[in-house]
């Protein structure tokens, strides 16, 4: 799994012009599955992503988590982080799982990362066109690879 990460003072998701998801402090999640990942990179991942200390403490060091913060999650699916660009100039997205492994992944991070964070988070709609919106803040973007935990 690969995700990126991004603080935000606001993010939502707009699909066919309505809005399903809108969020203020907290992280936008724009979340990446191969046909390889399982529920151990779902509970590694979740358990990064709801402790990472991104968030600004009293003296504006980044030195707290969502948890700490009780920020708010919006999760989108985007197979296009697993695009391959090596050749020539139309990207593969052959790495990318399809529907039928990627749609319950995609669920159970979901549900883990509510479960880790204490608290219902929102989501885009898997396989949908997605309209996105966020104000980034800092900006602070972080990419993590589950397959790279070293």
């Amino acid at each position: 799994m690969k995700v990126v990460i991004q603080r935000v003072t606001k993010a939502s998701v707009t699909i066919e012009g309505e809005k399903v998801a809108s969020i203020s402090n907290g992280v936008l999640v724009l979340l990446g599955i191969v046909n390889e990942d399982n529920q151990e990179d779902i509970n590694w991942l979740s358990n990064k992503i709801v402790n990472l200390r991104i968030f600004e403490d009293d003296n504006q060091v980044m030195n707290k988590s969502l948890i700490d913060v009780n920020g708010d999650v919006i999760v989108v699916s985007q197979f296009t982080l697993h695009a391959a660009t090596k050749k020539g100039n139309r990207p593969s997205y052959i790495k990318a799982a399809k529907p039928d492994i990627a749609i319950p992944l995609y669920e159970a991070f979901v549900k883990q990362i509510e479960t880790d964070l204490g608290k219902k988070i929102q989501t885009g709609e898997f396989g949908a066109d997605m309209k996105v919106e966020l104000l980034n803040d800092g900006p602070v973007t972080i990419i993590i690879d589950s397959k790279n935990k070293e």
